[in-house]
């Protein structure tokens, strides 16, 4: 029998109704809603069906140790006396931070493609932040008593008030910045063509597509009485269609857009064309001309994504004790799939009443649906480049870049020969990563190599050096990998890659629990004629050869014995399971990183109130915690010049009266991600760290990461130079406001504009011509260089002068102008004859030649954020050399930690090689020593050594001569 007109009208209301009991009594396939049935008043059940997820979130809240240690802390710091004048909340500052990325994809000196990668890098920035940081506030906003904010004093629930009403004017940007570069676009051959502007050949494409490739796996599902709403995948698109039943009203029909079709799907092009169209646009035409629903037609449809929790505590419901880690980690990955809701995206239209539906089965609240013109996903973005067309493609990217060597290593020459010889400071994604990877790849086929120790936190899909390690591990050498399989969504590469070394016959070991292991540390053991010798390679990002080409950051290869030692240390107590061991060199997370830092602030201030000048400079990703940022603030009060550069999230505010006047915060958003972590102290950088962590409690206090100290000289030289070349960035850069928003930095009518990136680029380029002998003094300079000052080219093409890499250089011509009818064998010979006549010092040898060739000692060249020529009495030269009475003369002093205020520092005495000519002394003597002993070999062998430590000594000293230093 036919229903009634008004059964048919209230058809659709059944259904909700359906669905609404289903829930209330439990049934699977319906998602809990958080707030919106904390505004019906069911929050006794909500708390129950919440149980497992708060409980997690208890048990890590409430870790023993070092948690204990961070509450009592806490305690001694009461709520109400904490000022919150001068500090932010971290979700409204990392909302302004994707914000400043989004400004680049309106900046039109960028170039248009480059433009919509920045706008997928702005969505997909967002869509972690919504898994990961609302996932989380809402799961805190469900606790009994909630936290609040200790920078902003507000609750989760006023967190997430404050960030939904700041993010439609955010949207709206993303929007507009979208559609402007698309039209761009389409006047340069690419062009996406959406549902109502296919034409007839078009149509005939996308028809044929539908037919054999999409619908033969498309599984449509009609939401009814009979058939529950299902479970929507984490970020995974469908299509949904109202669809017009007949007599049974309007019901809401759904398909899944296959995850594994290609997004995009190529229409019919003219020449220097390419015209395109999305595969979920492809299914929103085909299901508007077939019969997929059967007799039910769509009249309406809208693609919808939905983003769920992501922040699950791998540790939170523990591991069971029979339980492989691996299989445990998987176990979550599974269960992130099905977690909580935050989110849902509609592009397109169903109607009021089948939104309404899907909004209330996903139990989320009116402000967590966004309503989008543009495509949800735009991961599809990154490859269209390849189907630029070919005569536009140099106006629409930016110009390619290649890591290129560094002036530090000869490639023709063993890697390890190299380090043992001298401190390697690598640079990405400015200088190759090849270096570190030749270095693995050689000690796994060394004999003398015994065993290769390392960290690994996110490691490239197809890794060279999971690869070496395996091959070493095959070859009998000991290999230990710690592998951190909770490296968030590097899960499942991670699981497979230790899979994989663990078969290999790798020892891989896993982190502790309730601590990532975030350090990056490699150490190899070699056991040679000269006993047991190391070197450790140390990291501010990850070894992965992918993100080393996009991410810039800091790698330090060093046989430094005391580096060595804690190294050494480090791992075994990684392998026991103790996080609170003590180290000479490193400040290792969670115990000994922050105050490290502490003490270097300290130190400043002490120097500051007794009439000294005090300076830090910070370099990181993000700066959150509390105890950091209030021991700035006082460092500022007292009187010392702090400057940071913080890429992402900052919640210390600037120039607040009375707290933090006189502070100087950056950022740099360029084309390649800013990753590295920097801690310099003292007027002149005398100490200077670097390391895996960012001033943020999650690092420094619930992660295991490791801060470590640059000793060689020239080494801390490229440090300080390169950070003050990041602080004269007038293009990239930006300057935090007393407001927490990024301006621009003022730049006057006459000043060169500098963006720092480029000139790094373009320095890469310049060293490496130069070490291929394509290049010398007369080579003309590149447009970035030859804007710069000259003095800081000057400066900058110099760094690596004393470090000849793949060439032998002419060193009468390149190095300095010799005297008439000088020599260097016989230069050589009179500092032997002063060192077998009796020399007390190598210095006294030195002098043998000449007190005008001695070499200058005293600081590196200090960069303008300590650029005070006056140094301070009370800082030893870390080059100066003990006398004859006293220690080696070829040992000097550096500060490897700090330790207390000014004048109570311990210098540790680190073995550095002698000069030039001095190296050259000794080896003419061992010359002789090796040819009695071992033959011609051995000698030839030994002078082709001493030959190439004696150039490269000489053209340092030049360089520092020409300087006048």
């Amino acid at each position: 029998m036919a229903k009634s007109p008004k059964k048919k009208k209230n058809n659709l209301k059944k259904t909700r109704e359906a669905h609404k009991k289903r829930k209330d009594t439990g049934q699977k396939g319906q998602a809990p809603d958080k707030r919106a049935q904390k505004d019906k008043a069911h929050g006794g059940k909500k708390a129950k069906r919440d149980a497992a997820a708060l409980k997690a979130y208890a048990k890590s809240a409430s870790r023993k140790g070092h948690e204990e240690s961070r509450r009592a802390r806490a305690k001694e710091a009461p709520h109400q006396l904490r000022d919150y004048s001068y500090t932010q909340n971290r979700e409204v500052s990392w909302l302004r931070f994707d914000d400043r990325v989004l400004t680049e994809a309106l900046t039109p000196e960028v170039p248009l493609f480059e433009r919509l990668k920045f706008c997928a890098i702005f969505q997909s920035n967002l869509d972690e932040w919504f898994m990961i940081r609302v996932g989380g506030l809402s799961t805190m906003e469900g606790l009994k008593n909630p936290p609040r904010d200790n920078k902003s004093d507000l609750t989760p629930a006023q967190q997430l008030d404050a960030l939904f009403s700041l993010l439609p004017d955010l949207l709206g940007r993303q929007e507009e910045a979208f559609g402007a570069i698309e039209r761009q676009l389409e006047r340069f051959g690419l062009e996406r063509v959406g549902v109502g502007d296919f034409d007839d050949r078009d149509n005939v494409a996308v028809g044929r597509h539908f037919d054999r490739v999409l619908l033969p796996v498309l599984s449509p599902l009609v939401v009814d009485p009979r058939h529950p709403f299902p479970n929507l995948r984490n970020g995974q698109l469908y299509v949904m269609c109202a669809l017009d039943a007949g007599e049974e009203g309007e019901l809401l029909g759904m398909v899944e857009v296959p995850p594994n079709a290609p997004r995009v799907v190529a229409l019919p092009s003219g020449p220097d064309r390419y015209r395109y169209a999305l595969v979920e646009d492809v299914i929103v035409q085909g299901l508007a001309h077939s019969d997929v629903f059967g007799s039910m037609v769509p009249t309406k449809c809208a693609v919808v994504r939905v983003t769920r929790n992501a922040d699950i505590d791998p540790d939170g419901e523990g591991v069971e004790e029979e339980e492989d880690y691996r299989q445990h980690m998987k176990k979550i990955l599974r269960r992130r799939l099905r977690l909580d809701p935050v989110r849902v995206e509609f592009q397109g239209s169903l109607g009021e009443e089948l939104e309404e539906l899907v909004r209330e089965e996903l139990g989320l609240s009116r402000e967590r649906v966004s309503r989008l013109d543009i495509p949800l996903d735009l991961s599809y973005v990154y490859g269209l480049e390849s189907k630029l067309p070919a005569r536009h493609r140099q106006a629409l990217l930016f110009e390619p870049f290649e890591p290129q060597g560094s002036p530090m290593v000869d490639a023709s020459v063993p890697v390890r020969d190299q380090v043992m010889d001298h401190d390697v400071l690598l640079y990405f994604p400015y200088e190759s990563m090849n270096p570190f990877l030749d270095l693995v790849r050689q000690a796994a086929t060394d004999d003398e190599c015994i065993s290769i120790r390392i960290t690994l936190y996110r490691v490239a899909t197809r890794s060279r050096l999971c690869e070496s390690l395996i091959t070493a591990a095959e070859n009998g050498k000991d290999v230990t990998v710690l592998m951190e399989l909770r490296a968030r969504f590097d899960e499942k590469n991670n699981i497979e890659w230790a899979e994989r070394l663990s078969q290999a016959g790798c020892t891989v070991i896993y982190g502790s629990e309730g601590y990532k292991c975030h350090s990056k540390i490699c150490q190899i053991t070699y056991h040679g004629t000269d006993g047991i010798r190391r070197i450790t390679c140390l990291g501010t990002g990850n070894f992965n050869e992918k993100t080393a080409r996009l991410y810039s950051d800091f790698l330090l290869l060093t046989a430094d014995k005391g580096i060595g030692e804690d190294g050494n240390a480090f791992f075994r107590n990684l392998t026991l399971g103790n996080l609170h061991g003590t180290y000479r060199h490193l400040g290792v997370a969670p115990s000994g990183l922050k105050p490290l830092i502490m003490r270097g602030l300290d130190r400043e201030i002490g120097r500051a109130r007794s009439g000294a000048r005090g300076r830090v400079f910070m370099k990181m990703n993000s700066f959150t915690d509390r105890d950091v940022i209030d021991k700035v603030a006082e460092a500022v009060q007292a009187g010392v010049s702090v400057t940071l550069v913080v890429r992402g999230i900052c919640c210390i505010l600037p120039g607040i009266a009375e707290r933090t006047e006189g502070l100087e915060i950056r950022q740099i958003v360029g084309r390649l991600l800013e990753h590295s972590r920097v801690y310099a102290f003292g007027e002149h950088a005398d100490t200077l760290y670097l390391s895996s962590a960012d001033m943020m409690t999650r690092n420094t206090e619930r992660r295991v990461e490791i801060c470590f100290p640059v000793l060689d000289p020239t080494c801390r030289e490229l440090v300080v130079e390169y950070m003050d070349l990041q602080l004269s960035d007038n293009v990239k850069a930006r300057r935090l406001t007393t407001s927490g928003t990024w301006s621009p930095i003022p730049v006057e009518a006459d000043d060169p504009l500098v963006n720092s990136q480029e000139v790094l680029i373009a320095l890469a380029y310049h060293h490496a011509m130069v070490n291929r002998g394509h290049a010398d003094r007369g080579t003309p300079l590149s447009p970035e260089l030859a804007s710069l000052p000259p003095d800081v080219t000057r400066r900058l093409i110099a760094l690596y002068a004393g470090y000849p890499a793949t060439r032998v250089p002419n060193v009468a011509a390149d190095v300095r102008p010799m005297a008439v009818g000088a020599d260097p064998v016989v230069e050589d010979e009179v500092l032997a004859r002063a060192v077998t006549a009796g020399a007390a010092t190598l210095a006294e040898a030195d002098k043998a030649v000449g007190e005008n060739d001695a070499p200058a000692s005293g600081l590196p060249h200090e960069p303008d954020f300590a650029a005070d020529p006056d140094k301070s009495a009370a800082e030893p030269s870390p080059q100066k050399k003990e006398g004859a009475g006293g220690k080696d003369a070829d040992e000097v002093k550096a500060e490897p930690t700090v330790e207390g205020s000014a004048g109570s520092e311990a210098p540790t005495t680190i073995v550095r090689r002698p000069p030039g000519r001095v190296a050259a002394a000794l080896s003419l003597i061992g010359l002789g020593l090796r040819t009695l002993v071992m033959g011609p070999e051995a000698a030839q062998a030994a002078q082709a050594k001493a030959d190439r430590k004696n150039e490269r000594e000489q053209r340092r000293r030049e360089r520092r001569r020409r300087e006048g230093r």
